[in-house]
């Protein structure tokens, strides 16, 4: 396997997975791509913020199963599995507001379930956690021994706190109990199959271009934020999957650029001559974002490959590819 510029040898045989939100944005991708690799994949989801549409063009696939499942609640797997990848959580602001204490179980109960399953199966387990842990950072860019500086009682608590608890048990887990765990702290990641209406400035910019509607940038859109494209994030989730490093490792995109600059950019790509209107700050949005991907390019041999002017024409692409399907099949 090629990570980035440079062969990294895989340590381990992975014959079966589980993936916990594994309809979801991230999740789906991520099924996807271990299904390429000869997994045989358990999806686990309870469509909080996913949908069995994302994985619908793998049902049929012999190796894939999907099953509805809260893992807040209990989680039994039948049979061997060699990895277990907790992905399962609300990921986008306007989700994990909605929704703050499920957030917070998802973060608490679904990573203590999901550890004593990888324990139980003797699994690979790795955790999907967040550049949020890092909150509004006063280091920059952002390396793995920042600990960060986060608001436990801010509206974004919710989904830094519970982050930061399941990679500390993640870490309980591995130090007392031997069992074989990994973290990746994942940078914002864009792409196919996000959801239109999920909040988040990918998304939200490209509706607004394609409506013709003004793209609302907060603030005076000077923070930033570091992008990268869901075939990268996906790449080196696997890369650590497979490998037998425990992290905390950056996975994201050192490419870094102002919320301003991403709106005026899919503008361009949109063809769109939507105006730019500016709102209210969101409470303890963080002003700059940028990772720091030495321990990944070390480690792993991982850099992301795909840049964002060539991400974000995918995405405006297939957005505008929805629209287009939609528009067809209400005719």
């Amino acid at each position: 396997m090629t990570q980035g510029t440079r062969p990294v040898r895989e340590v381990r045989t992975i014959r079966r997975a589980v993936v916990t939100g594994g309809a979801g944005f991230l999740g789906s991708h991520l099924c996807e791509q271990l299904l390429e690799r000869d997994v045989e994949v358990v999806c686990l989801d309870n469509f909080l913020t996913g949908s069995p549409e994302n994985v619908l063009h793998l049902m049929d696939h012999p190796g894939f199963r999907l099953l509805r499942c809260d893992v807040t609640d209990y989680v039994h797997v039948p049979g061997p599995v060699d990895l277990v990848l907790h992905f399962a959580s609300p990921a986008s602001p306007l989700d994990y507001l909605k929704m703050p204490i499920e957030t917070l179980k998802v973060g608490s109960l679904g990573t203590l379930h999901t550890l004593g399953l990888a324990h139980d199966k003797g699994a690979r387990y790795v955790l999907a956690s967040t550049s949020e842990v890092y909150g509004d950072p006063l280091v920059h860019p952002q390396h793995e021994e920042y600990w960060g500086n986060v608001n436990p009682v801010g509206p974004r608590g919710v989904y830094d706190e519970a982050k930061r608890f399941s990679e500390a048990l993640t870490t309980a887990y591995r130090t007392s109990k031997g069992t074989d765990t990994g973290i990746v702290r994942i940078f914002n990641t864009y792409g196919p199959r996000m959801r239109a209406d999920d909040g988040r400035a990918i998304p939200a910019f490209v509706g607004q271009a394609l409506d013709g509607r003004p793209l609302t940038v907060a603030g005076d859109g000077s923070q930033t934020r570091s992008i990268c494209y869901v075939d990268d994030t996906v790449r080196g989730v696997l890369a650590m999957a497979f490998s037998s490093h425990a992290g905390p490792v950056n996975i994201g995109n050192p490419d870094e650029l102002s919320m301003l600059r991403l709106a005026q950019w899919i503008a361009e790509l949109t063809g769109s001559d939507s105006s730019v209107e500016f709102i209210d700050l969101p409470v303890d949005d963080p002003k700059v974002r940028r990772p720091d991907t030495t321990r990944a390019e070390q480690l792993l041999g991982w850099r992301p490959t795909v840049t964002s002017e060539e991400g974000l024409r995918r995405t405006v692409a297939w957005f505008a590819a929805q629209r287009t399907g939609a528009a067809l099949q209400a005719g």
